[in-house]
């Protein structure tokens, strides 16, 4: 698969703007204050909020009535999830890599940036782990010199190849610094270590989510992870690939869900880290049916 790599040919930060294509009316009354209440709209920045989960984000921000920038260097992010939101004066979208400081008056920062499917992260496993950990370097500076509030997106994969199920918060895994993935799973490691010192050494207020296994409009059909390899393979009509004897299970919860945890983490007094998934699991036999099923029916 040919994936084309921005990194190789970095671009200086580029704050872009778009005539209204009409998209935000098609909101409904979701994020809305209760008639007769007033909420201060908010300033925020989302890294990678041109990705799956933090264009969703964007949405719900955006419905609420806060001002959001977007930052997103488009490796894994593409215009097109948050060009709803062109020409709304609320809204602006800023083409730059994290691993650069950014400047920037905010009062939240989400940060969401880093390739996080297989595909996208062994393609540059060294970039990855930068953005990792450099990106992450600057984006917690510029919440210390602004006094934003920070929320890290870190991951279950920091558990490694876990030996407890379901993972609670204080297990500490069981990893593997070396492996093909390291880049991603180290990566956060050090991106959660990098936040709980700045949070005890500066005084920055921070929140760490664990996001577990996610799915929703948006995904890339190709990034590698189980539901869209199913998915994938189920709309060419080709058998599903179920490795082993299927009974692996995982747990997958819906974006929206996902976004609701995190505004909430950040609303909260919880610092984290914090699980954000789905409690339930399936076996890879019984997602592999449902996928089948769905499709099926779409079909008829």
């Amino acid at each position: 698969m040919a994936v084309s790599d921005p990194y190789l040919h970095p671009e200086s930060t580029e704050r872009v703007f778009y005539q209204s294509r009409g998209g935000f009316d098609s909101f409904n009354s979701i994020g809305k204050v209760p008639l007769g209440l007033k909420r201060k709209g908010l300033r925020i920045v989302v890294t990678g909020g041109a990705g799956f989960v933090g264009s969703h984000l964007v949405d719900r921000l955006m419905a609420r009535g806060d001002s959001v920038i977007v930052v997103d260097n488009f490796f894994t992010g593409r215009k097109e999830n948050v060009m709803h939101h062109f020409g709304n004066p609320r809204f602006e979208l800023i083409r730059h890599d994290v691993v650069e400081p950014l400047l920037l008056e905010v009062d939240q920062i989400y940060h969401l940036a880093c390739p996080a499917s297989p595909v996208h992260y062994k393609f540059n496993p060294v970039k990855t782990i930068k953005t990792n950990v450099v990106g992450t370097l600057n984006m917690l500076g510029l919440a210390k010199r602004i006094g934003a509030r920070f929320l890290l997106t870190s991951t279950s994969e920091v558990y490694g190849d876990p030996l407890q199920h379901p993972q609670v918060e204080t297990y500490w895994g069981n990893v593997n610094p070396i492996g093909v993935r390291s880049c991603y799973d180290e990566g956060k490691r050090t991106a959660e270590t990098l936040t709980m010192d700045y949070h005890r050494a500066a005084g920055v207020e921070v929140r760490i989510a664990r996001i577990f296994n996610t799915y929703g409009p948006r995904m890339c059909i190709d990034d590698g992870r189980v539901v869209s390899n199913f998915v994938a393979q189920a709309l060419r009509k080709e058998p599903l690939t179920v490795y082993g004897d299927g009974k692996q299970t995982r747990s997958f919860q819906y974006v929206s869900d996902l976004v609701e945890g995190l505004i909430r983490l950040m609303e909260g007094e919880h610092v984290g880290p914090f699980n954000l998934g789905n409690p339930g699991e399936f076996t890879m036999l019984e997602l592999a049916q449902v996928v089948q099923e769905q499709l099926t029916q779409m079909q008829r």
